[in-house]
């Protein structure tokens, strides 16, 4: 299966996914951030029920013979199936159909701030693969590092996206429904269009196409796989990282002292559980207006201060810097990401636009 284009048929989806926050108002974040370093093996990614067939709904066994074909799962429902927009309830994501080994389509979050994918343990059930017996990798994501497992496999195909055989993490299931996380690796001159108005996504090589003029154009750095633009926040000048893989927008200290002197004693706290499930906490402050280049000012953004392990990671801990997560992302009508043009192309009915 090699599809460039996915778009919702009403009615229909892979799996019903639900992001929620914890009991306590605003006390949990899943951020999906993936970074992998070789322990004793490699390093990657995940999978989801054939969305094509229509046939009825069935469980599949718990643990299935690697030469079983992957029993279909389908719940009639009206949740997104690809791109799912940033609402008052509910933060925005985006799952791409990715068939692994010719088994699937397995639904992975598209995560921009991953250098690797990985899947979780069921996906890893579904795929009939073992867990190498010495084959395990360090995982650092946005609150903390764990060595965890992993499978082999021989290839991810997802539109125009191929990735020969790798060694994928098998990480626990924080994922809101997801069966893991489509990294960066095959990423390189591809152009990403994510329709959250339409629930369409499309992944496919870049051609250079210039962005129309209904789009604000927001230039890209490459910095080591990460997504970097400059921005202004107020007054200060930061780096803003795109992060398709988390659902909130998060700044480091720096950010935070830069804004304000003194920060509010009674700010309200936010938990952030990352995807070695550590849980590190900060303050959840609203930000002043952001602007992208010269043409984008977007207003009203509440984003969480801390010192997050990954900031310490990036090397991003000694100038104002910030993730954008899918809170911010998922409220554009349309987000393309032309890695060959270093270009994030915006479009957007509802943020303001200067």
């Amino acid at each position: 299966m090699r599809r460039g284009l996915w778009r919702a048929r009403r009615n229909r989806a892979l799996l019903r996914c639900m992001l929620r926050r914890g009991p306590v108002p605003m006390s949990a974040w899943l951020l999906g951030i993936l970074l992998c370093g070789p322990l004793a093996a490699g390093t990657v990614p995940s999978p989801v029920p054939d969305p094509a067939a229509a046939a009825p709904a069935s469980v599949p066994p718990a643990t299935p013979p690697a030469s079983d074909a992957l029993t279909e799962v389908i719940v009639q429902t009206s949740e997104p199936r690809f791109v799912a927009p940033t609402r008052r309830d509910r933060i925005g994501r985006i799952w791409a159909p990715v068939m692994i080994d010719g088994k699937g389509p397995f639904r992975l979050v598209l995560d921009t701030g991953a250098n690797h994918s990985a899947i979780t343990a069921r996906t890893a059930q579904l795929l009939g693969a073992s867990v190498a017996g010495d084959g395990s990798t360090r995982v650092t994501g946005f609150t903390g590092s764990a060595v965890v497992p992993t499978v082999h496999v021989g290839e991810m195909e997802v539109g125009d996206v191929y990735i020969g055989p790798a060694d994928l993490p098998v990480l626990a299931d924080v994922f809101g429904g997801a069966q893991g996380v489509l990294g960066i690796e095959g990423l390189a001159n591809k152009r990403i269009y994510a329709d959250f108005s339409h629930d369409e996504l499309i992944i496919a090589r870049s051609h250079g196409e210039r962005a129309r003029r209904d789009f604000t154009v927001v230039p890209l750095r490459l910095v080591h796989g990460l997504l970097v633009a400059d921005v202004m926040v107020g007054s200060i000048h930061a780096k803003a990282i795109i992060d398709t893989g988390a659902q909130g927008t998060v700044g480091n200290l720096m950010l935070r002292d830069a804004l304000m002197r003194h920060p509010p004693r009674n700010a309200a706290h936010e938990d952030i559980i990352g995807v070695t499930l550590d849980v590190q906490g900060g303050d959840y402050l609203p930000l002043p207006d952001l602007v992208f280049g010269d043409h984008l000012t977007v207003k009203g953004v509440r984003v969480t201060f801390g010192d997050m392990y990954l900031f310490q990671h990036w090397g991003l801990t000694q100038e104002p810097a910030l993730t954008i997560g899918m809170d911010m992302l998922g409220s554009f009508d349309v987000m393309i990401i032309d890695y060959a043009r270093h270009e994030l192309q915006l479009r957007s009915n509802y943020l303001a636009i200067r």
